[in-house]
């Protein structure tokens, strides 16, 4: 059984427009002109028990509106959503009890107040056991390494710090739904890594289903085999994120060190330089993945080479050409099983 189902979404807006100055906003008081905003236009999916799966799209694609109304705190214009068997927008006890919505640019924790105070509030809200929610503090505390961070006000906390404790508060009543909408947006490299170390953690020790949106691809990647992207609300893709890769980037990256440099245009006929670096004794050359091994050995045999890497493509570029158009003529079948 799908944990989330998603079948034909759509979400518009009527948004008032108007032109700058008194007499246009004379003119609105007696007639209002609108256009009509697609936030989400025909998305469909569907998500077993268990998936972390990452949720792609520049800024206004509509993730954060899909994965309101997912939570129910938007009804959508159209199409049918599910999730966990409850329509979301009815907001029923029994799927609160079992879903959560982590949003990294919004918090819950009160601002004056120590997290701790937050967590006391959230078991009341649950009606959650005494004993199981001491518990689940100290196995979130284990993870996350909240020490001391619970009882200090949270307006002394740094943003990472308050991110831990979001989560903490977002999973006391252990949700088997994650709707998690950029969780370490903001936060250092080093706070990132230990957020998603603890997500896929999380996922693995409770079988959590997790929706995921992040503008680090590096969240994806780690975290995510699957990935939707979406941009202007309409879906582009469902499906595996190496898939899209050789798909769209039938090529690999050739990085080739060198012990001293060679005439121009040397490594040019090896491939497609795509960066120089340290005085021309780094290459990176695009080569067809069909001719990967014959341009490595070439380059072994016929130039003085230190060191040969041979990479993918990142899922930032990868990513980027959806966005271009990449999809426009290449067969993407949605995993949705939706028509």
């Amino acid at each position: 059984m799908l944990q989330v189902e998603v079948r034909g979404l759509h979400k518009h807006y009527r948004v008032h427009r108007r032109e700058s100055g008194a007499l246009s906003s004379l003119r609105s008081l007696f007639r209002r002109e609108y256009r009509l905003v697609r936030a989400v236009d025909g998305v469909d999916f569907g998500i077993e028990p268990g998936e972390v799966v990452g949720f792609l799209g520049p800024n206004g694609a509509g993730k954060t509106t899909t994965l309101k109304v997912l939570a129910g705190l938007l009804h959508p214009t159209a199409g049918e959503v599910s999730v966990l068997g409850y329509r979301p927008q009815d907001r029923r006890a029994g799927f609160l009890r079992q879903m959560t919505l982590v949003m990294g640019q919004k918090q819950q924790l009160y601002w004056d107040l120590p997290a701790l105070d937050t967590f006391e509030l959230n078991r009341e809200v649950y009606g959650l056991d005494p004993a199981a929610y001491r518990t689940t503090l100290a196995e979130l505390d284990e993870l996350l390494e909240l020490g001391d961070l619970v009882r200090q006000p949270v307006r002394r906390l740094s943003l990472g710090e308050r991110m831990k404790c979001e989560l903490t508060a977002a999973l006391l009543h252990r949700p088997g739904v994650l709707f998690l909408d950029e969780p370490t947006i903001g936060l250092d490299v080093t706070m990132q890594a230990r957020i998603r170390a603890f997500i896929a953690e999380y996922n693995r020790r409770t079988g959590a289903t997790v929706l995921l949106t992040s503008h680090y691809m590096a969240d994806v990647t780690a975290l995510c085999r699957r990935v939707l992207i979406i941009d202007h609300g309409r879906q582009l893709y469902d499906g595996d994120l190496a898939e899209l890769g050789r798909r769209l980037a039938p090529y690999k990256l050739v990085r080739v060190q060198l012990d001293h440099g060679v005439p121009p245009g040397t490594v040019e006929r090896y491939g497609a330089v795509m960066e120089v670096e340290q005085d021309g004794l780094r290459f990176a050359l695009r080569v067809e993945r069909e001719g990967v091994a014959e341009v490595a050995a070439a380059l072994l045999r016929e130039l003085s080479v230190a060191d040969v890497t041979v990479e993918d493509p990142s899922a930032e570029e990868v990513v980027r050409q959806v966005f271009e158009g990449g999809l426009a003529d290449a067969d993407a079948p949605s995993r949705s099983g939706y028509p």
